[in-house]
């Protein structure tokens, strides 16, 4: 397939990136069912199916992107593709949803999640800044790998406890997430067999088809992978998030956006970096750290603005977006 991408016209490079995204999307959706169907005839309680392998789903178009690209040594476009997907949905699509509707900020996302997801990029940046004085570049090993799915476990655990806990005393719970636990389909064994391989294969081939096809746009248009990490995969993986939470602002159910957005963005760097750096070592250049500190900042300047009445107002929304349009213009003119 490769050797295909390489040698197409550009408009059938373009064309088969999107097919890419779509098998990402629609793979994880089936992977996602197919596991959630199994652990619900297993008798699983459905808010832990809701912050496990339902949460989990929502990036898997990310793992696979950057798992993919650091298998063949593509390691700038799976660290960009990570840090671009969280500054994405961090400020864009939460800004979009506050400017359509006023969002409300559960108590836990500003005095656990937000600071923990700081804390994760802080970690990641703590790795990059030892890069800085080095010409041949800061590298996430297999053991940073193995730390990072450590911290990933822990939070899943600290989670599962909190909601069983409030679960116990009669609080509505909700998961991180825009799946609702409850209402997931149970489908026969078979059938949730064939949809957790079929979304697993989907995922594998939508993954492939990203890094090469991403891969030759950079090549052809003068772009640098970290540049298409950034932007078109990126955005590309995080276009189901987008569109869901626009969908939900509209019909003005938009209290779980932040917390959607922070809980992915943990995800992110401890379940997609973990993975991918513990499979093959993935590099950090220069501009990683900057984008890193990009990130940590937006994240404060999203805290501020949740702290602050325990709400998302749309002309802080409208900032957000502006913000993340200067970083757009400023990763392009770069």
């Amino acid at each position: 397939m490769g050797d295909f991408i390489n040698s197409a016209p550009l408009f059938v490079v373009i064309l088969l990136l999107v097919v890419g995204f779509a098998l990402l999307v629609k793979g994880a959706d089936f992977f996602v069912e197919g596991s959630s169907s199994v652990a619900k005839k297993l008798a699983v309680p459905s808010i832990i199916i809701g912050l496990t392998i339902v949460a989990m789903g929502t990036s898997l178009p990310e793992t696979a992107v950057s798992v993919t690209a650091s298998l063949v040594d593509n390691n700038t476009l799976a660290i960009s593709n990570v840090v671009g997907s969280n500054i994405f949905n961090l400020m864009f699509v939460i800004g979009v949803c506050s400017i359509l509707s006023t969002i409300y900020v559960q108590r836990e996302t500003v005095t656990r999640d937000i600071p923990f997801s700081i804390i994760c990029a802080l970690l990641l940046l703590g790795l990059g800044m030892i890069a800085v004085g080095d010409a041949t570049g800061m590298t996430l090993g297999h053991f940073d790998g193995i730390l990072f799915l450590i911290l990933f476990a822990g939070y899943i655990g600290l989670m599962i406890k909190s909601a069983m806990k409030a679960r116990a005393e009669g609080k509505e719970v909700e998961a991180n997430d825009e799946f609702d636990a409850e209402e997931l389909k149970v489908m026969s064994y078979p059938k949730s067999i064939l949809y957790i391989v079929g979304g697993a294969i989907a995922i594998a081939i939508g993954g492939d088809l990203t890094v090469d096809t991403a891969s030759r746009i950079a090549i052809d248009l003068g772009m640098s992978q970290t540049l298409v990490g950034l932007t078109i995969v990126s955005i590309g993986t995080s276009l189901p998030e987008l569109v869901t939470s626009v969908v939900a602002a509209r019909k003005n159910e938009v209290d779980m956006a932040v917390g959607n957005a922070v809980g992915s963005n943990i995800f992110n760097i401890l379940m997609v970096l973990g993975i991918a750096s513990a499979i093959n070592p993935v590099s950090l250049i220069r501009e990683n750290v900057i984008d890193i500190i990009i990130l940590v900042v937006f994240s404060v300047v999203v805290w501020i603005f949740a702290a602050t009445k325990k709400k998302i107002s749309r002309r802080e929304g409208i900032a957000m977006v502006a913000m993340y349009l200067v970083y757009a213009v400023y990763i392009i003119l770069r």
